[in-house]
């Protein structure tokens, strides 16, 4: 396994138990010692846990990202979002906001991108992705 940045989608299917996932998440955790995510990712799955009243799940959510490594937004991570923004665009297309910042992480850092919505990143050729899904 490769250095990984985790998305949204893959982490909710590890916080539902999903076995395929968990079960890359405990491959991946033998070769490396942290899970790591992006500060936009925290904030999707607090706010959706948030906006459900779930507060057993953000406890859990919580005790999770404790262990996890959080790479936080920083005007690097946001310049190479901007720069990626562009490509796509010129030719029509459209990448949500969250998805641009966390694939501007996922370059700074030179690391695959942990996505079951491959379809939303591929516009940005230069991102390497991989499903745990599959």
């Amino acid at each position: 396994m490769t250095p990984s940045l985790i998305d949204t989608d893959i982490l909710s299917y590890f916080l539902k138990g999903n076995k395929q996932v968990t079960r890359n998440f405990e491959l991946y955790l033998k070769e490396y010692s942290k899970i790591t995510i992006a500060e936009i990712t925290y904030f999707e799955i607090l706010a959706g846990l948030t906006f459900k009243r779930a507060s057993k799940q953000i406890e859990q959510f919580e005790s999770f990202t404790s262990t996890c490594n959080i790479l936080k937004l920083s005007t690097s991570f946001l310049r190479t979002s901007a720069k990626i923004y562009a490509e796509p665009r010129e030719k029509g297309i459209t990448v949500g906001t969250a998805d641009l910042l966390i694939s501007g992480i996922a370059l700074v850092n030179n690391v695959t991108l942990v996505t079951n919505n491959q379809k939303h990143y591929q516009p940005i050729s230069e991102l390497t992705t991989s499903n745990w899904n599959e």
